[in-house]
């Protein structure tokens, strides 16, 4: 038998694994029969010498193997055996914490013929939910604009997620956690905040982009890292309006340029503000301006302001 788990949401995946090990653990008195494989760099034979051995005390052995899709030689080799691994009595697990190109047999294969589950990103109301649900765990509650605030300042972050909702949790043992203290627990998503100075940008704002800036600066952001932010939205927005302008809508941008859906929405529009021209001319920009700084020619917070008057 195989169980086939991948998908972009590493959080939920790697819960779901842990759920399949925990139950195994559960079910079998010695637990010896666990094996873990990464097959990253791996040949296949060490695999599947683990099936020719027979089971101590009768029991039936779980098998974990991870990136088998980064193997290109050993998903070959893999692909071969799925028909016979399916007639085994063993369970083995194929766990992909990343999403894996569809287009490839052995995902199309696994995908047809074995239990296959795929962990998509959430969307905000998903990931509220998922909050809620997390809240609920530890036997804390929390405020609907608590968790609205959360998901705002965290996205769908799941790893992170559930790091603040721990610490939510914690500070207010078993109380109740109000917008308040969301606001003042967690940071805001960087992305987020960065995306805001864009938009003021756009808006031809330029005494609010400065003012945004400037609070990442005295919060101790790191001015490259600040830089590299910005290199990345405008990034995005360039391919965005480059496939737009070739007559691409929404669902093929998706589809060509590869970024999630969300990420896609919340930059179409902001692209719409600013010509090719001038997307392509801040991008060079940036790359000049992150010369200059690392090699000396300029004071790196002198010149993200003098980048941010610029535009």
């Amino acid at each position: 038998m195989i169980i086939f788990l991948h998908g972009a949401d590493s959080c939920r995946s790697r819960q779901k694994l842990s759920e399949i090990i925990s139950h195994y653990k559960n079910s079998r008195k010695s637990g010896l029969n666990l094996i873990s494989f990464d097959a990253h760099a791996a040949d296949f034979s060490d695999f599947y010498n683990h099936f020719k051995v027979s089971s101590m005390f009768a029991e039936k052995k779980l098998v974990i193997v991870k990136n088998v899709f980064v193997n290109k030689k050993f998903q070959e080799d893999f692909l071969e055996k799925v028909s016979a691994f399916e007639q085994m009595g063993d369970v083995v697990v194929v766990y992909e914490g990343q999403e894996v190109d569809q287009r490839l047999k052995l995902f199309k294969t696994l995908a047809k013929e074995c239990k296959t589950q795929e962990f998509s990103l959430l969307d905000t109301k998903q990931t509220k939910i998922w909050a809620r649900t997390e809240f609920d765990r530890l036997g804390v509650k929390a405020n609907l604009d608590a968790v609205d605030t959360l998901v705002g300042y965290v996205g769908n972050d799941l790893w992170r997620m559930s790091s603040e909702i721990k610490k939510l949790a914690d500070y207010k043992n078993n109380g109740l956690v109000r917008k308040e203290d969301v606001e003042k627990l967690v940071a805001p998503r960087i992305e987020n905040e960065i995306f805001k100075t864009i938009d003021a940008l756009a808006s031809k704002n330029k005494k609010q982009a400065m003012e945004l800036m400037q609070r990442h600066l005295d919060g101790g952001d790191e001015p490259l890292y600040l830089l590299s932010m910005l290199a990345y939205q405008f990034r995005t927005m360039l391919v965005i309006k480059e496939l737009a302008e070739k007559g691409f809508m929404y669902n093929s941008i998706v589809q060509k340029s590869g970024f999630h859906p969300f990420v896609v929405k919340k930059n179409y529009f902001a692209c719409r503000q600013f010509s090719l021209i001038e997307l392509k001319n801040i991008y060079r920009k940036i790359f000049r301006i992150d010369a200059d700084i690392k090699t000396g020619k300029i004071d790196s917070e002198v010149a993200l302001t003098t980048f941010i008057s610029s535009i």
